[in-house]
This record gives C-alpha cells, sequence and structure tokens, in this order.
C-alpha cells in the first residue's frame, strides 16, 4: 500500500530501558542495525500497527510496554534506488513512518527474536540514546535524527544523554 507520492505507510518503534538505553537490532545475516520498524496494513492504525510489529520482530505485548509519547507528524526517507524491487521503481520512492517511544516495563528476558517465522533480527543490545546515529545506515539517518530529538522529550534526561544532546548540537 502507497500514498499518491510513493511512499509506504510504516511505523518505527523505539523501545527504551530504564536508564535511557535504547533497544538496537542486529538485522537477519547482515551487518546493520536498526530500530524495529514495519508497515501499515490496510485498515490499521499506526499503534495497532506498531503493537503487531512490536510482536513480529521483539516478541514483546502490550504489558510488556508503555507508551511514552509518538511522533506529531509523519518522516520520510527515500530508499536508494538501486535498493528498490526493479518492479516497483517509477512508484516507490521509501517510507513515511509515524515513530513510537516505548519504555520496556517487562524485563529483558521478554525480548524474544524468534516470535515469528521470519525474524526480523539476530542479535540485540541495549545502546545510549543517541549512538545509533553513529551506525543506522544513511538514508535513514535523518529520520533517525528527527525522531529520537522529536522524542527525547518525554524522557526524564539523564545527565550522559544531555551531554551527548549537547554536543551534536540538539
Amino acid at each position: 500500500m502507497l500514498d499518491r507520492d510513493g511512499y509506504r505507510p510504516n511505523v518505527g518503534i523505539i523501545i527504551c530501558n530504564d536508564k535511557n538505553q535504547v533497544f538496537w537490532g542486529k538485522r537477519v545475516r547482515e551487518h546493520s542495525w536498526q530500530f524495529p520498524q514495519g508497515g501499515i496494513k490496510q485498515g490499521e492504525t499506526p499503534e495497532q500497527a506498531m503493537y503487531r510489529e512490536l510482536m513480529e520482530e521483539v516478541g514483546l505485548r502490550p504489558e510488556h510496554v508503555k507508551i511514552l509519547g509518538r511522533t506529531r507528524d509523519w518522516l520520510r526517507y527515500d530508499v536508494p534506488l538501486h535498493w528498490v524491487r526493479r518492479e516497483w521503481r517509477g512508484t516507490y520512492k521509501g517510507q513515511k513512518q509515524i515513530w513510537f517511544l516505548l519504555r520496556l516495563v517487562g524485563r529483558d528476558c521478554d525480548v524474544c527474536l524468534r516470535a515469528s517465522d521470519h525474524p526480523e533480527f539476530d542479535a540485540w543490545r541495549w545502546s545510549d540514546y543517541w549512538s545509533p546515529l553513529d551506525s543506522v545506515i544513511e538514508f535513514k539517518r535523518n529520520v533517525y535524527q528527527h525522531a529520537l530529538s522529536e522524542l527525547a522529550r518525554f524522557l526524564k534526561p539523564s545527565p550522559r544523554m544531555l551531554s551527548r544532546a549537547y554536543h551534536n548540537g540538539r
């Protein structure tokens, strides 16, 4: 399902722990890391899609997390043409995303990367709040920066988090 501009509606999910560290997942059989994300199906709200993707990709149920906030507007990124399937070229431009910030209220052991038949991640770790900006694939970096910056206001800032934000001009 694409919008009229060629963007696929999608949700992005930032899960944080009580130290304001974020879940950082390694994609199956790749050397790339990212936040959980996934498409919004026909008839789904962004929140419904977020909970479905959360279960499919990370194995967490609604009772394992608390929603702290979400982005006000859609954030968009273009996918480089060489990454777009040949049959989608000319119509598909990229993703438009609503981002959610969640607090893990369950335990680390509640995370299950094998909750679906088609796992997205084969490893994960807790990372400092801003560190994903240093390692996410280039074409997603601006969206990650915007989402992290907009959603940081929902966290009780730690001194380390504030120091990094100041250093990066946020």
